[in-house]
Parts: C-alpha cells; structure tokens; sequence
C-alpha cells in the first residue's frame, strides 16, 4: 500500500494517490490531471476510483477530466447532486481497493454531503482518514458556505458538524492517521495548521474544536465566531465542480495567445478586460501598464485572483515572466478563472520598448518610513486577526479582502503609505487603489517585518491569560 499527499502550497491544497496491488484511488484531484496519470502508469497501476470529499469552493476539481481519460467512475457522499455521471456513495459503503478498503463515512457540517473516507489496510484496521474539510489539523471546516443551497443558518450546519465529528470521527482510534484537504492559508477554516498530516490523538490534544468537554452549545459559538465573509469565487466554483467546466487543455489552448503591445492594448480596449501583472511586486513597482492589477505569480496567486477579481468570467489579458504564460493560464484555471484571451507577448519591456505609457509605484524602504512615518496616514492592509496582534498604533485597518470598501478612507490628495506583512499584499493594494484613480499612495518595501525590524513601537494585544500570569 502506497499513500502519497500531492500538496499545492499556492492553494494550501492537498489531493491524494492512494495504491495498494496495482490499483488507484485519487482523492480530491487537481484541475490539472496528468500527475496522476503519470504515477498510475509509472507504478504499472489502474485509477479505479475519483474520490471528492464535497463540493468544493476554493477551487476547481480535477474529477471530470480525470474520469474522461481513466473511465474511472467519480463518487461522491450521500446527497450530491451533479450534471453529470457520479455515483452517490451510502454512509458505511466500503470500495476494495487492491488489498485494501476505504469506507465512506458521512460527516455533513462544513456542507451537507461532506464526507471522510476511512482507509482499512490489509488487518482490515483503522489506518488512515481523509478528512476533506470536515477535520483539518488545528481546526474543522467553516460551516457558512453551504447555508444557502442547504436552506440551513451557519448554526444549524455547525450543530450538524458536531455531531458529524463526535458520532463518526472521535471514536476511531488514536494512532489513525489524519490527511485533511488543506492546510494553513486556506479560507475553508480559521486556525489551519502548517502541519499537513497527523494523527487524530494529537488533534485531540491540541485541536480547540475537539475538546472532550466541549458542549454542542459551545462548539456552535467557538466555530461560528470570528468567520470573515468567503472569498467572491467560491459559490462560482462550487457551481463548476457540480455542473461541470471544460478540460484544461481547452483552456490552455484559448489563453496561450501571443499578443503585440498594439495588438494587446487593442485587445484590452476592445474587450474591457483586466489587465493582470504577475512580475515580482519590485518589478510592477518600478513600471507597468496603465490600471493594471498586480498579483504575483510567486506569492498566494489563485486564492488573491479568487478574492479580488471574484468573477470567474471576467476576461483577463496576461503580463507574466517570459516563460510562465501556461503555468500563469493553468493556475488561474485552477480557481475557475477560464477567460484568458491572450499574452503581453516579450513581457513589460516589449511594451516599454515601443513607447507606450507607463506607470508606477513610489516605494520606500521601511527605514525611509521610520524617518517620516509621522507626518502621513498608514494603512494596513493586513487581516484584522494580524492587525489585532500587533501593529503600527497609528495606523488604520483596511483588509485587501475588502479594499473597495474602504475606498473612501484613502485621502483624496494628501499622500499616505500602505504596508503589509512582507509587500505582496501591499503592491496588490496599491495597483487596485491606482486603477481606482487614488495615485497619491507610497508602499513601504518588505511591509511590517521590516516596519518591526527598524526598531519602531509596536502595538502588541496582550491575552487574558497572559494578564492573568502578570
């Protein structure tokens, strides 16, 4: 028996292969599907099964393609609905799987067809759970996403969630190996570990929703308290990974278009497209186009274009490294965002070589900020959680997330700075806020690590059990 976790960082994602004799389970696949075809032919095996846990929102499966080229079927828990081939697994139903088992075991709570898979090895014992998002490490999925399709309130599916874990998964042995959908950077909970495989005795010891004298009552606060509002995206993909979507390959073919500066300025007149820049943030900050958006292909990309772009349909021209056009396509396909229409093609210096307008970002070094910090509002564009824990004492919250609701906290004429933990999120603030027409922003380079690292007071909140020790 083989189990390998296919972890994609960029989603904090993991998808599993699963082989035992010559036969294949994936679990949770990717859009992008070849890597498990590859593994299936190298060990000399047959996929058998395309396991989902849920429909999931922060991302678009892999299962439908996967199923095209294997022919093997997709299955979901009890109580999926799709617009196409599925098979609806029953609580309790087992899959052999070469000289192995995996048992479906219904957890609704995170949404109503939520379901873990049991995996009983070759003793027929108790080896390994994958959780999807009904048990993460640390944490438990968020149990808002399916309210509306579920005609349920958050508490009601958070109620359903405590039953889910204390009636199925809570029982099962300590030893049992944990590989949950995702981990820490994902918005399908709130305190994801950076851990991503454990044992369920350790979550039991340190996970705060698996408390032992946890009441119902309790749970139902504790996880409900404190959600942020989900990305836009996320009901868009649900809809895609029930109702279908085209083959990556379709999508790489239709966005893999090479365009002149003119043909691409053409392009982005003609079709109102969102021009997205995903260079290094130094590099958007020393020139790019006009009202483009920045989100770097090296940092938290797809969930960013997920959260500030929303609409999955929206078309969008590219400016990438040279070189990264298909992994740029594929990762925003990853997310749903299937529009693509086309490239800058030689990159930002092909546009600056002909002479075309330019734009850029005034950013300073958080040393220059220290000397001048006082004399200019500071905006943070950190979560409110980071802000709460430590921060500038004069500086104001505005969150990335929802950055076109504070538009109007940004003065007018007077310049002011922008800063988040590292730049990324800064430089995304800024090139939202410019193609707003607000230019009078100055982004501090390296954000509150390097603000801290000046030497500068810091705002730290002091827990009550801190308090308490003092």
């Amino acid at each position: 028996m083989k189990i390998e976790q296919i972890y994609t960082g960029c989603l904090s994602q993991g998808a599993y292969y699963i082989e035992s004799d010559g036969e294949v389970a994936i679990i949770d696949p990717l859009r992008e599907v070849a890597p498990y075809v590859e593994k299936a032919t190298k060990d000399g095996a047959k996929i058998k099964y395309i396991f989902e846990t849920h429909f999931h929102a922060d991302f678009v499966s892999g299962h439908l393609t996967l199923s095209k080229k294997t022919n093997a079927p997709i299955i979901y828990g009890p109580g999926a609905t799709t617009g196409f081939d599925a098979q609806n697994a029953t609580d309790g139903q087992e899959f052999p799987l070469g000289k192995v088992r995996l048992k479906v075991l219904h957890t609704p709570g995170h949404t109503m067809e939520s379901s873990c898979y049991l995996l009983l090895d070759e003793k027929d014992s108790p080896h390994a759970l994958f959780s999807g998002d009904t048990l993460f490490l640390g944490d438990v999925g968020r149990p808002d996403l399916a309210q509306k399709a579920a005609q349920m309130t958050q508490e009601e599916l958070a109620g359903m969630l405590f039953d889910s874990l204390r009636n199925k998964i809570l029982p099962l042995p300590d030893s049992l190996l944990i590989y949950p959908a995702h981990g820490a950077g994902s918005a399908c909970g709130k305190n994801l570990s950076k851990e991503t495989v454990g044992t369920l005795g350790d979550q039991k010891k340190t996970n705060y929703a698996l408390r032992a004298d946890m009441t119902r009552e309790e749970f139902i606060k504790e996880v409900t308290d404190g959600l942020l509002p989900p990305p836009q995206y996320f009901p868009l993909n649900v809809k895609m990974n029930k109702e279908g979507y085209e083959d990556i390959d379709v999508i790489l073919e239709k966005g893999t278009h090479a365009l002149s500066p003119n043909d691409f300025e053409q392009a982005a007149n003609a079709t109102g497209a969102i021009i997205l820049d995903v260079r290094h943030q130094s590099d958007f900050a020393k020139g790019h186009v006009p009202r483009s958006i920045f989100i770097g292909i090296d940092g938290g990309f797809a969930p960013w274009v997920g959260a500030m772009i929303g609409d999955v349909q929206y078309p969008l021209l590219l400016i990438t490294p040279e070189g990264r056009e298909r992994e740029t396509i594929t990762r925003l396909a990853r997310v749903g965002f299937d529009n693509t229409i086309g490239y800058l093609k030689g990159g930002f210096q092909s546009w600056v070589a002909v002479n075309k307008n330019i734009d850029t970002v005034k950013s300073i070094p958080a040393e220059d900020f220290k000397k001048d910090a006082a004399l200019k509002p500071i905006f943070d564009v950190r979560k409110p959680g980071e802000y709460t824990a430590a921060r500038l004492p004069e500086a104001t919250n505005t969150p990335l997330d929802f950055i076109n609701e504070h538009l109007s906290a940004f003065p007018n004429q007077d310049s002011f700075y922008l800063h988040c933990a590292g730049g990324y999120r800064s430089m995304i603030a800024a090139s939202v806020l410019k193609s707003r027409g607000i230019h009078n922003l100055i982004d501090v380079q390296g954000g509150f690590g390097a603000i801290k690292a000046t030497g500068m007071p810091i705002q730290e909140e002091v827990c009550a059990s801190t308090l308490k020790k003092q």
